[in-house]
């Protein structure tokens, strides 16, 4: 199988790099792509697919991962997708089961499952985005502005935490408008809104614990606006991994979801701050093959009935 690797050398454990490469180097089937400053990871690509790979690996963290997914759109059916999680967060890789020490997940993955996932497609304006694990906006939004890769470096996974708390006083109001697929349209008081195809945002946060990648459909879910007593009882449930049956918010299934709100709420894609314009989200369903974890499940049902 021809193999190639692009690697992100700053991803946030990149310290961990040196010893995948040397494991990499052991294999004469893999070519090695590293981002850098002046490369575009879409000529890096490119470059992978006009090399005949079979198997393409993104080694970093979702943000890596993103980037490689859209530089494949719209032709997912060129190449299978692994991923050699080195970020700070690597939520898509808690979905899938990967092993998230980066040595660890490149050994295992010749013997791994592929299973053939659901892409979101994100439309805002004239641009078309792509992501595999969610969309977040409203409070998500705002924290990702304040995470920067300085912040990410000194704190690692915990720097969500740290840029939580420096927007917890500035919390927006957002009123929201949410067109579902059937036609019909809610108009809502939310504080922040998720749009999922895997479950952990954040470095493993359970924010759509039942998302399945595979079913064709994405998990939608808003925590309303409510006082600060109420909000803080979410947290909780939030923590404990059941906040979905708390009043304050609702959760609901959809091929597509239209969102505009005022103000304008700021959505990341797969951890990615991409615009504060109204977004379309729409799931296109058994999209691309991506290599998975051996104990990987694609019913969040079934994950929590086993934790």
């Amino acid at each position: 199988m021809r193999i190639h690797l692009i690697v992100n050398p700053h991803a946030g454990s990149a310290d961990q790099l040196t010893p995948l490469l040397q494991a990499v180097q052991l294999r004469s089937d893999i070519t090695v792509h590293e981002i850098g400053p002046s490369v575009d990871i879409a000529d890096l690509v490119d470059a992978a697919l006009q090399g005949g790979a079979e198997l393409l690996l993104a080694g970093g963290g979702d943000g890596t991962v993103h980037s490689v997914l859209n530089a494949l759109a719209p032709a997912f059916e060129q190449v299978k997708l692994g991923i050699i999680p080195l970020g700070t967060g690597n939520d898509l890789a808690r979905t899938l089961s990967l092993a998230l020490d980066p040595v660890a997940a490149f050994a295992c993955l010749e013997q791994s499952p592929e299973r053939v996932l659901d892409v979101i497609e994100m439309v805002y304006g004239e641009n078309v985005k792509y992501g595999l694990n969610m969309a977040m906006g409203g409070f998500t939004g705002q924290m990702n502005e304040v995470l920067n890769e300085a912040l990410k470096a000194s704190w690692g996974p915990l720097a969500y935490l740290v840029g939580a708390v420096q927007v917890l006083p500035e919390l927006t109001h957002y009123h929201t408008d949410v067109r579902w697929d059937d036609g019909t349209t809610d108009t809502l008081s939310l504080l922040n809104l998720a749009i999922a195809n895997g479950r952990t945002a954040g470095g493993g946060w359970a924010v759509a614990p039942m998302a399945n990648p595979e079913d064709g459909v994405l998990d939608v879910i808003g925590v309303r606006y409510a006082s600060f007593m109420d909000l803080a009882q979410l947290t909780a449930q939030f923590i404990a991994g059941t906040y979905l049956t708390n009043e304050h918010v609702f959760y609901r299934k959809a091929q597509q979801v239209a969102v505009a709100s005022t103000p304008g709420m700021w959505f990341n894609l797969d951890g990615e701050l991409l615009t504060n314009e109204p977004v379309t989200l729409t799931v296109r369903p058994h999209t691309l093959r991506v290599v998975v974890g051996c104990d990987y499940a694609s019913d969040g049902a079934a994950l929590l009935a086993d934790s």
